[in-house]
């Protein structure tokens, strides 16, 4: 078989094999034939939410065997095809089954990342919280380019965005946001960003355009369900209230109707100010309190909490997960996956997808690479 096609052959079933280790292949066939008897039984449906989620998990597991058993099946009749082709010197049907395999493996790369969505919250609606290092108005802009970065991916994906929390900085850009995305698998997607993220460019701000490098911070955690139990003990929070405020007066109250709650035992501090009444304030960051409880069980229950955590350490030096340079020449790496891209201006526009599939890759596989960030 030519290079070419071998090439696509050994992505597919590259692909392949992460699907199968992702989904516990096995574990995964054994549990889709409970499900299937479950759903055959009438007494189900008597509690319609639990019928909802045992529906939901049958239709989610079904769905990423059978892209899988389609991946498997049609790559074995296209080499096959492939194969008699160059036996008897078709020029044009090897051709045309190399194109098929290369639109195989671009299947199999999307059939992969929606199996990797298999966590417990994965599906969950997701909040994005974004920090600004230390350094002022240089960090402080970047953390406003972030919070338009990652705006724009969720529209890409058509989740629908909403802006819990928002202190702007004092010359330019934003000290602190919190977005709330809304839409299937957003936590799932998202949680591979929470780390402290690194911008190297020529300053807008330095009259002598001397070169800076900025950080941030994001932190992704999900919107957790009703049906998830997380105690709270009031007596260990402290409540506080204070003027909402923001850029161009949209956010500014004129009484103390935004709300800041600090989890005593964890040092957590939430806070919300876009709703006009104090009472929804306090709800959404109660919402949002729970969700980094649930947050913090979950790291600590998974083998990736280092990942999940990254931004409890200094926003600086040693600890990015990812580096953007703009100036002296343009590139974007990944330090955890070594995924790269020459076009900083497409990935500050939303263009995430890639270093999101092979972070979450990476989290099934356990395998460490070794990448040196750039200067």
């Amino acid at each position: 078989m030519r290079a070419e096609a071998q090439a696509y052959v050994d992505k597919i079933n590259a692909a392949l094999a992460l699907l199968r280790r992702s989904l516990d292949w096995d574990r995964a066939l054994r549990r889709l034939d409970e499900l299937n008897a479950r759903v055959e039984d009438p007494t189900l449906w008597n509690d319609a939410k639990k019928a909802q989620d045992v529906m939901r998990e049958r239709r989610r597991l079904d769905e990423s065997i059978s892209a899988t058993r389609a991946i498997e099946s049609e790559l074995s009749d296209t080499v096959e095809l492939i194969e008699m082709a160059e036996a008897e010197g078709d020029e044009e049907m090897a051709a045309d089954g190399t194109e098929s395999l290369r639109a195989l493996a671009e299947r199999s790369d999307a059939d992969k990342v929606k199996a990797l969505l298999s966590g417990e919250a994965d599906a969950n609606d997701t909040y994005v919280e974004i920090n600004a290092g230390a350094g002022g108005t240089e960090s402080n802009d970047w953390a406003e380019m972030l919070q338009r970065m990652y705006t724009r991916w969720a529209e890409r994906h058509g989740y629908k965005v909403e802006l819990v929390d928002y202190h702007a900085g004092e010359q330019a850009g934003i000290k602190s946001a919190t977005l709330l995305f809304k839409g299937e698998n957003a936590y799932g997607y998202a949680k591979t960003e929470s780390g402290v993220h690194r911008l190297v460019r020529i300053s807008p701000f330095d009259s002598n355009a001397r070169r800076q490098t900025s950080f941030a911070s994001v932190w992704v955690y999900p919107v957790i369900d009703d049906n998830i139990e997380i105690e709270i003990n009031e007596s260990e929070l402290r409540i506080d209230t204070y003027r909402a405020s923001g850029a161009g007066g949209q956010h500014i109250n004129t009484t103390d109707s935004a709300v800041r709650i600090t989890h005593l035992p964890t040092g957590i501090v939430v806070q919300c100010q876009n709703q006009r009444s104090q009472h929804k304030n306090r709800a959404e960051a109660f919402n949002q309190l729970r969700a980094r409880l649930y947050e913090r069980e979950l790291a600590e229950r998974e083998a990736v909490a280092d990942a999940q955590n990254a931004t409890k350490t200094d926003i600086g030096w040693g600890h990015q997960i990812r580096s953007y340079v703009l100036q002296p020449y343009q590139l974007v790496k990944d330090l955890r996956t070594g995924v790269t891209s020459t076009a900083p201006s497409d990935v500050l526009d939303g263009d995430l997808d890639s270093f999101m599939a092979a972070a979450l890759a990476q989290r099934v596989t356990g395998e460490a690479v070794a990448v040196e960030d750039v200067d």
